[in-house]
């Protein structure tokens, strides 16, 4: 097993030169964005992007999401740029909101699963940001963890998942923790993939917006976004989202259990993570309590469900793709 080279983008913030140098060098890199941790490599080398890939274990038919710098290096990735486009990026970017556009034949097809669109945003992560800048090229990067696996929001997360990266990027604690909204442009104006950029927030600037089926999934055919699978998200442990008053069906193993209602009652022999009780708090510690439970041995995770409204309906997505057996 290979020890990556950290570099501690907080405590020495020159060292990121490192990264930038390897990206363009055609290595991968694993680095922070306010979503989850990505797993970056130069967008417009074929050869570097099918490392990506071989890394993670992704099917070819799962579509990357390329990071670029500002609007105008995304403007230079796309045969098309309409003003709906201009409207959103100006109104979500930099930030956690990824537009689907026709794709400029610079883009390899290893990028985009060989379909004529590409999905890119502009992170806000302010380390991301001055990676993006140091390299100057656009980045595509799926989130840095073994695929259909829980992402990684710290990069201790990323080197337990994939312990053969030559370079990871700390960062810090990720501040969203779910992956980016995917919304669409190409066809049909609709988000493909739910994130924190709510359907009422892009429909502030594009009222005939559409959201999301919850039944949509791509196991075995190329889609216009990543994150479709049916199986996603997924701890070692299985998953059951339902009232704790369910725990003697799982008795006799390690129990984990996550929580969001302060009123609920103590849960004895069970590891109980809490999370905050609003939806941005919740989102940003899923991620992390998956993690924790699985490094703590437990077989199966309880989910308290949360609550049903608009605000949830990403963190909603994640939990029924994780519990999919």
């Amino acid at each position: 097993m290979k020890t990556p080279v950290l570099i501690d983008a907080i405590k020495e913030p020159d060292t990121l030169a490192v990264a930038a140098d390897a990206l363009r060098a055609g290595e991968v890199v694993a680095f922070p964005t306010e979503t989850v941790y990505g797993l970056g490599a130069h967008a417009l080398d074929s050869e570097a992007v099918r490392e990506i890939f071989r890394i993670k274990g992704r099917p070819a038919t799962n579509p990357l999401i390329v990071h670029v710098k500002d609007k105008a290096s995304a403007m230079a990735l796309v045969s098309e740029w309409p003003a709906e486009a201009d409207a959103l990026a100006d109104a979500f970017w930099p930030g956690p909101l990824t537009i689907v556009l026709p794709k400029s034949t610079i883009v390899p097809d290893e990028v985009t699963a060989g379909l004529d669109s590409v999905g890119i945003r502009v992170p806000r992560h302010p380390v991301a940001r001055r990676l993006l800048e140091l390299a100057d090229i656009p980045i595509a990067a799926p989130s840095a963890n073994p695929y259909t696996g829980v992402s990684p929001t710290l990069a201790e997360h990323v080197i337990n998942g994939l312990p053969d990266l030559k370079y990871v990027v700390d960062g810090g604690a990720t501040d969203v923790g779910l992956e980016s909204t995917v919304f669409s442009l190409v066809g049909e104006p609709r988000i493909l993939r739910p994130g924190m950029v709510t359907l009422s927030q892009i429909q502030k600037i594009l009222p005939n917006a559409k959201g999301w089926d919850d039944d949509d999934h791509t196991d075995d055919v190329a889609a216009r976004s990543p994150g479709l699978a049916r199986k996603h998200y997924s701890p070692s442990a299985r998953v059951i989202v339902a009232d704790l008053e369910i725990r003697p069906m799982v008795s006799g193993t390690r129990v984990g259990v996550i929580r969001c209602s302060p009123n609920s009652p103590p849960i004895l022999d069970a590891l109980v993570k809490a999370l905050p009780s609003d939806a941005d708090g919740y989102a940003q510690g899923l991620y992390s309590a998956l993690h924790e439970l699985d490094a703590a041995g437990c077989t199966t995770i309880l989910i308290e469900p949360p609550p049903h409204d608009e605000a949830w309906g990403a963190v909603w997505n994640r939990i029924k793709r994780a519990a999919h057996s």
